[in-house]
C-alpha cells in the first residue's frame, strides 16, 4: 500500500532541509525522484541518494523565474521518461522583517516563490496528470497557514494561500484521480530557523509549547510524504496536515 516502486516524482527545493527529507522518504519507498533546486548541491544530493539501485536525478532551476520554472519542470519530466506521478512543491522562502521594514519588492519575492510558483507548477503538472488519470500533488503549508506568526506577514499570507489553493485544486481534480494535499510543518530544526534558535527569548518559549518536547527534523517528514504520495491516501484530498509535535493544539 505504501510501495512507490515505478512511481515518478519531483521534489522542488530538495537539495537540503525538509525537501531532502521528503525526497529521501520517496526514494526509500522505491520512487524515481528528481531533486529540483536552484543550488548545485542538488547534484551531490542526488548522488548521495542513489544507493541500492535507486534512481535519483538532479535538475538545476530557479523556480522564482516563470520561464525557468516551466523549463526545469519539463526537463525533470523528460528525465522521468515523460510521466509524473508525484509533485512535491517544497521550495520556499521567509522574510522575518516587520511590515514597516519590508519593501514591497521583497514582499513580491516571497509571494512569487511561496504561492505563485506552487500554482504554476501544479497547473503544469496537473495538465500531465489529468491525461494520465492519476497523480499526487503535495504542497508545503505551515503553522502560519493557521496562525499569524510574528514578523511574518508575507510568509503567513503565502502559506495561508497554499492551504486555500490546495483545497481549490482538490475540488477541481479529485474526480479525475488526482489527490492534492498539504503538509504543515511546525517548528523544524533547519537553516530557515537558525535565527530563532539563537534567540534567547523566543527559542525556549516556542520549545516549551511543543508537547513532543523537541523541534522537528527533516526525517519527521519522510513518513507523511510517503503516505500522501502512495495509494494509502487515495481517498484523502484537500487536507492540510500538521506535522508539528502537537504545537498547534497546545
Amino acid at each position: 500500500m505504501f510501495d512507490l516502486k515505478g512511481k515518478k516524482a519531483i521534489v522542488t527545493g530538495s537539495s537540503r532541509g525538509l525537501g531532502r527529507g521528503m525526497a529521501t522518504g520517496l526514494v526509500k519507498a522505491g520512487a524515481e525522484v528528481v531533486i529540483l533546486d536552484i543550488s548545485k548541491d542538488a547534484i551531490e544530493t542526488a548522488k548521495e541518494l542513489c544507493v541500492n539501485g535507486a534512481k535519483v536525478h538532479a535538475v538545476i532551476g530557479d523556480i522564482m523565474d516563470r520561464e525557468e520554472r516551466q523549463r526545469s519542470l519539463y526537463e525533470s519530466i523528460d528525465l522521468l521518461g515523460g510521466r509524473l506521478d508525484i509533485l512535491i512543491n517544497n521550495a520556499g522562502m521567509h522574510d522575518r522583517r516587520s511590515v514597516v521594514d519590508m519593501p514591497v519588492e521583497d514582499w513580491d519575492k516571497v509571494i512569487e516563490l511561496n504561492i505563485t510558483s506552487v500554482f504554476h507548477m501544479s497547473k503544469l503538472a496537473g495538465e500531465i496528470m489529468l491525461k494520465q488519470g492519476s497523480g499526487k500533488i503535495i504542497n508545503m503549508a505551515s503553522m502560519l497557514s493557521f496562525i499569524g506568526g510574528f514578523n511574518a506577514s508575507a510568509y503567513a499570507v503565502s502559506k495561508g494561500g497554499v492551504a486555500q489553493l490546495t483545497k481549490s485544486l482538490s475540488n477541481e481534480w479529485a474526480a479525475q484521480g488526482i489527490q492534492v494535499n498539504a503538509i504543515a510543518p511546525g517548528y523544524m530544526d533547519t537553516s530557515m530557523n537558525t535565527d530563532i534558535h539563537r534567540d534567547p527569548v523566543r527559542y525556549p518559549q516556542i520549545t516549551s509549547r511543543i508537547p513532543a518536547g523537541r523541534w522537528g527534523t527533516p526525517q519527521d517528514l519522510e513518513g507523511i510524504a510517503v503516505f500522501l504520495a502512495s495509494e494509502a491516501s487515495n481517498y484523502i484530498t484537500g487536507t492540510v496536515i500538521p506535522v508539528d509535535g502537537g504545537y498547534i493544539v497546545r
